[in-house]
This record gives C-alpha cells, sequence and structure tokens, in this order.
C-alpha cells in the first residue's frame, strides 16, 4: 500500500527535525508501507541520536539484530532505511545500540500507528490510508458549534468500561459506535470526552500512562475502527474531545525512557524528571525534538482522526517544578523560581500552532490551582487555551451538596462564591471521573437523605450546573444514578434503568440538556457579566437561590430557581426584570423525573410589584430539593405600573412545609 505523502526523509525534513519545527513528523517518522523502485515494503525511521546502531527486528526476519540495519543521519539523530517485503500488520521493535555504554534495548516504535494487544509491547505495521470519512457536514460548522458562546455538555466516557458485552468482553470501536451514539442523542450532550485512547500497557492506568502517543489502543480495534466510531459521532452532531497526556509517561522498558542508552525524552535529573507519587517520567519540555514530538502529536489527532478538541491532562503538574515535591526535592528556574519556565513555553506553543492550524478545535486545560490567564491568549500573556475545568466550583460543589440540609445554611456560600471569579477565565463545570473513584463514592451515592431524597438532590445539582455559567461536563453512569464507584474492570450498570427513579434522573439529565441546547441564552453569556444576574443570593435561611440567564440583548431571560432543602416553600415570591408570564418551561420534581409533582401548573404570571431590586415579581411553590426553570415572556410587553415595594427587599419566610412522605417513589407519569 503506497502512502500519499513521500516517508523518505528530504533536506527540508531533516532541517526543520533538527529545529524542532516539523510539526507533521508522523508523515516521516514510524513504519510506512510503501513501494520503492517497483518493490513494496515498508519506510522506517526513528530518532535516536545517542544510538551507536539501530536495526528493525519483526516478523519479516525473525526477530534477528541486525538483518535490517538503518542508516544515521547525525544533526537531527534520525536513523532511516527501507525494509522490502514488510508489510501491514507485521509486528516489529527497533533493536538499540547505545554509544554511550553497552546498553542494548528493544523498543516500541514511538510513532506507530498501531500496537500489538497487552500484554505483548510490540509495534504493528500499519497504513492510515482506507478510510472514507463521512462527516463533511460536521467538519464545515464545527467551528460554530465550538465557539465560546455556543452551549457545551460533555459526555466523558472510558470505552472499556461504559459497556462491555458477553462473558465482560470488551465491546470493539464499531460495536461501540452505534450504542454510544444512540444513548448521547437520548441523553442530549453536545460532545463526548474520551479517556486517554493511547495504547497503554496497564489497564489500571485507564490510559493516562501511555506508551504508543500516535496509536489507539488496538484493545477495541485498529485505526479504522476508529474512525468509524468518530465519523457516526460526528455524522450524529456530536463532538469528539480527546483526553491527552503530555505531562508525563510510564517506565515500560518497551517505551519512550531511556530510549537510546541516554534519557533522551525525560530529564536526566530525577529532581526535574520524575514524579515520585505517580511513579512516571516527565517530558524534557526544554529539548526542542521533545517538544516537537508532542506538538505533533496533538496535530495527528486533528489531522488523522477529527479530533475536535483536546483536554490537556494535569497541566498544574507541568506549570510548578515543585508540584508534588519536598523543599529540596526540586530545581528552580533561572531566576530562582517555581514556575517551569520551558513547559509555559510548550503550552503557549502547543495552543498557538493548534490554532493557526485547525481553526474551531478546542484545547482544554485541567489545571487545579489560581494560574492566571490559562485561557487568555499567549499574546496577552496567557497559555492560551481556550477553556479551563473550573476544580474550585466542583469542590465547592460537591462539598455543599454532601451536607445534610439542615447544615447547608452554615455553608451557603460555596454556592455562590464561584461568581466572584467566574469571568477570570472560560471554565467548564466538571464532574469527572476522579470524583467517583478512590472511595470518594459515586455521584448518587454522594448525596445526603433516603434514596428519594439522594435522587431529588442529584436533579437539583445538576439543574443548578447547567443554569450557571460555564460549559458543562458528566462522567458517564452520573447520568442515570450509578450507585456503585466507577470499576474500569466492568461495564455501567445498565440494569438500573429498570428503575423509575434511575430512568428519572436519566429522563431529567436529558430534558435538561435538550433544554439548554435548544435555547442559546443559557449559554451566550458564560463568559459576559452581562449573561447572569443573581436575583437573590443570600438567603441561607432558607437555603434558596435565584437567578437569569440573559441573551446579549438582554430581550429573554431563564429564571433558576433552587430550593436546597426536603421543604415545600409556597407562596415565595422572587422579583423578575419585567412583565407577564413566566412559563416553567422545567421542573425536577415533576413525577416523570421521579418528584413529587410539586410546582405551578406550568406558568404564573408577574405581578406588580417591585422585588429583589427588580421591577416585577412572581409567587411561586418551590418543590422540595428542587430546581424550576422558567422561560421569561418577551421583554417589549407594556410594563404596568408599578406599587409600593414592600418594606423590605428581603426574601420574607415563606410559608414552608414538609412534603409527605418520600420513601417511596411516586408512579411515572
Amino acid at each position: 500500500m503506497t502512502q500519499t505523502t513521500d516517508p523518505f526523509l528530504g533536506e527540508l525534513d531533516l532541517h526543520l527535525l533538527s529545529e524542532g519545527r516539523h510539526y507533521r513528523t508522523y508523515e516521516k517518522l514510524g513504519a510506512h508501507p510503501t513501494v520503492r523502485d517497483g518493490v513494496a515494503g515498508t519506510h522506517f525511521a526513528v530518532w535516536a541520536p545517542n544510538a551507536r546502531e539501530v536495526s528493525v527486528i519483526g516478523e519479516f526476519n525473525g526477530w534477528r539484530w541486525g538483518a535490517h540495519p538503518l542508516a544515521f543521519h547525525p544533526h537531527p539523530g534520525i536513523w532511516e532505511g527501507f525494509v522490502p517485503g514488510a508489510k501491514q500488520g507485521q509486528s516489529y521493535k527497533y533493536a538499540i545500540a547505545s554509544a554511550a555504554s553497552a546498553f542494548k534495548v528493544e523498543k516500541a516504535d514511538p510513532h506507530a500507528f498501531l500496537s500489538e494487544p497487552r500484554p505483548q509491547t510490540a509495534s504493528k505495521i500499519w497504513s492510515l490510508d482506507g478510510y472514507e470519512w463521512g462527516d463533511k457536514a460536521w467538519m464545515a460548522d464545527r467551528e460554530r458549534r465550538q465557539a465560546v458562546t455556543a452551549p457545551m455538555v460533555v459526555y466523558e466516557v472510558h470505552l472499556g468500561s461504559w459497556m462491555r458485552g458477553e462473558n465482560n468482553r470488551w465491546l470493539s470501536y464499531r460495536e461501540l459506535a452505534p450504542l454510544l451514539v444512540e444513548w448521547v442523542k437520548r441523553e442530549g450532550f453536545t460532545h463526548v470526552e474520551l479517556l486517554p485512547i493511547n495504547e497503554h500497557p496497564f489497564d489500571g492506568s485507564w490510559g493516562y500512562q501511555s506508551t504508543g502517543y500516535f496509536a489507539p489502543t488496538s484493545r477495541f480495534g485498529t485505526p479504522q475502527d476508529l474512525m468509524f466510531m468518530i465519523d457516526e459521532l460526528h455524522k450524529a452532531g456530536v463532538g469528539v474531545i480527546l483526553d491527552w497526556v503530555p505531562a508525563h509517561f510510564p517506565g515500560d522498558e518497551h517505551g519512550l525512557v531511556y530510549f537510546d542508552g541516554t534519557h533522551l525524552y525525560e530529564h536526566s535529573d530525577p529532581r526535574q524528571g520524575r514524579h515520585t507519587h505517580w511513579n512516571t517520567n516527565i517530558f524534557n519540555f526544554g529539548r526542542r525534538e521533545v517538544s516537537n514530538f508532542l506538538i505533533s502529536n496533538a496535530l495527528f489527532w486533528l489531522d488523522k482522526y477529527h479530533i475536535d478538541g483536546l483536554r490537556v491532562d494535569a497541566v498544574a503538574s507541568m506549570l510548578y517544578l515543585d508540584y508534588g515535591r519536598d523543599d529540596g526535592a526540586w530545581i528552580p528556574n533561572r531566576f530562582g523560581g517555581r514556575e517551569n519556565l520551558e513547559a509555559i513555553e510548550f503550552l503557549r506553543r502547543f495552543n498557538e500552532q493548534v490554532g493557526q492550524e485547525y481553526p474551531g478545535v478546542l484545547t482544554i486545560a485541567e489545571e487545579s490551582t489560581a494560574w492566571p490567564l490559562v485561557s487568555r491568549p499567549p499574546a496577552d500573556g496567557g497559555l492560551g487555551f481556550h477553556l479551563k475545568w473550573n476544580m474550585g466550583w466542583m469542590h465547592d460543589m460537591l462539598e455543599y451538596m454532601q451536607q445534610d440540609p439542615l447544615f447547608r445554611p452554615g455553608v451557603h456560600n460555596k454556592l455562590t462564591f464561584s461568581m466572584m471569579y467566574n469571568y477570570a477565565e472560560n471554565y467548564v463545570l466538571a464532574f469527572s471521573h476522579d470524583e467517583v473513584v478512590h472511595l470518594k463514592k459515586s455521584m448518587l451515592s454522594k448525596m445526603p437523605g433516603d434514596n428519594w431524597q439522594k435522587f431529588a438532590n442529584l436533579r437539583l445539582l445538576y439543574g443548578y450546573m447547567v443554569g450557571h455559567p460555564g460549559k458543562k461536563l458528566m462522567f458517564m453512569g452520573g447520568e442515570f444514578g450509578q450507585w456503585a464507584e466507577w470499576n474500569h474492570d466492568k461495564s455501567l450498570d445498565w440494569h438500573l434503568l429498570e428503575n423509575p427513579m434511575n430512568l428519572g434522573l436519566a429522563d431529567w439529565v436529558g430534558d435538561l440538556n435538550r433544554l439548554y441546547q435548544a435555547n442559546p441564552t443559557i449559554a451566550v453569556g458564560d463568559y459576559q457579566p452581562w449573561g447572569f444576574k443573581w436575583i437573590t443570593c443570600d438567603d441561607r435561611e432558607q437555603s434558596v437561590v435565584a437567578f437569569l440567564r440573559y441573551d446579549e440583548a438582554q430581550e429573554k431571560a431563564f429564571a433558576f430557581i433552587c430550593n436546597f432543602t426536603p421543604l415545600v416553600r409556597q407562596d415565595h415570591r422572587l422579583g423578575v426584570p419585567w412583565a407577564g408570564e413566566w412559563k416553567e418551561v422545567l421542573n425536577s420534581d415533576a413525577a416523570r423525573y421521579g418528584g413529587g409533582g410539586v410546582g405551578n401548573a406550568g406558568a404564573v404570571t408577574s405581578e406588580p410589584v417591585p422585588f429583589h431590586e427588580l421591577d416585577h415579581s412572581i409567587r411561586l411553590t418551590l418543590p422540595p430539593l428542587g430546581i424550576l426553570v422558567l422561560e421569561s415572556p418577551a421583554k417589549a410587553m407594556p410594563k404596568p405600573k408599578k406599587v409600593k415595594a414592600p418594606a423590605t427587599k428581603q426574601a420574607p419566610t415563606s410559608k414552608a412545609t414538609t412534603p409527605k412522605s418520600k420513601k417511596k417513589a411516586p408512579p411515572r407519569a
């Protein structure tokens, strides 16, 4: 099979590789089936500047060292050669003898497109040709769909445990495709985010310790099978984000570590080159060939697999030289500080290159500190990401929600503090896989109270998240109320959907997401002060908050009203910006979601009574542990004559009643 790009290295390739500016290394390095002088075979090339000799060993030569030696280009340190008869599907490695010592090793190909299934560790010759993409419409519209003003609610998925087949076997990419598409569309998600799918030797690393940066894991099939799955998601209007891990890599002998008998990809000093608590190696970001390798890898996924976004893992560990280290166990930068200047420069280059070559592709930082300007352009002093996970909001909300409602008034600020810093970054509100492992409990199990209250609390939390400014992310299983912690070795408990309460939660999430997508008002102002306004945020005694989401012209609004207690609050007065009928478009206590049916008969009409510093007000019945979403009337409606405001601007204590027994789920409507 002939590659469309000539794999043989030319002078320009060697020059760019030497400078660390060859952003298509995957077209030249690695194994490429091709034809040379009429002879079919495979071209091999690998970076190993400190090797004394390199040969290719594999099925085609009986794994004999020296049978097919490669020629050396000293300036970029590249070894290359053509092996006649080496063909698609055959396994191979590089046999490397170091120039610095007697060290000899057999290494997998850093640029391989496919690897043997674990526990085997060899690379496989594979061409990425042959797949016909059908996602032209998606790709043409992607930039609009992924603008910061667009709705975005992400479904985070670990492919090996989302759903399994008989005898607990993995499903293939092609088997997963229709099932994943059907579920994601049912639940109204805009994107799927895949935990790392790079080849990795240890299942329990979840893909975060990769040995094959250019190889999708063979656990689920071939590269073309993965292309098919992504294509099917795109044709269904669903974007695909890849969890990408440039922060560190494992120490497996066949991988990148000590590659040519020297510390090639990693720092030699363990104070710079080792994550002791993860037992992994840190990339040497200051080495131009290493940063080139990583940037080229990022572009590879966007180019060959049509990936729509890269969520960059563990950014905080890259930014700080003392990350996870005791005093004296790290080396300051040249100015004496703790900032990793080389990693900062790498992240800026990465973001700039992605933006230049693939406009509309998102880069997202998992960054857990107060590092400034993460989602601002490098020209403004930022790192250049489009979005940043809001870890502070996640921790605050989970701490608040896990409190018994009796004690929630004491931590009321956890609900509202996020809006004090909301416009500092472009945030994603994320309840990720990290929150449902290592004895942290599942999302449903975290909630306090009896079973009914647990489900009500979780519906309320998800409703608050959708209304709150920022893009959204939810880990698989949370959308239907998985009781057990996530287990990467088994499928989600899909049988729980036979329970009306679990099915009701899934219906609630689907309806929330569809409302969010269908009404740009809720998302367009995520990162603009005009898009959000508190109605009331200080009613800590009743544990009630309410806020408005506006469109840019402020002619349309949605009101989100949350009652974080198990009490029904009747005749609760709330200020609204203009007069008319406010429609109750969603109510988390509706019977179809597993609630008790407490609500407002579908709509409420405003009164000309100023309240909460707004010109009009409505009177509501607030369901227990519930959230209401109200859609405004048109702003242009005539305003009634104002009447004298009540003596206090504070919300009066509404008449609260304890609902009848909630021990059993009400019947579904």
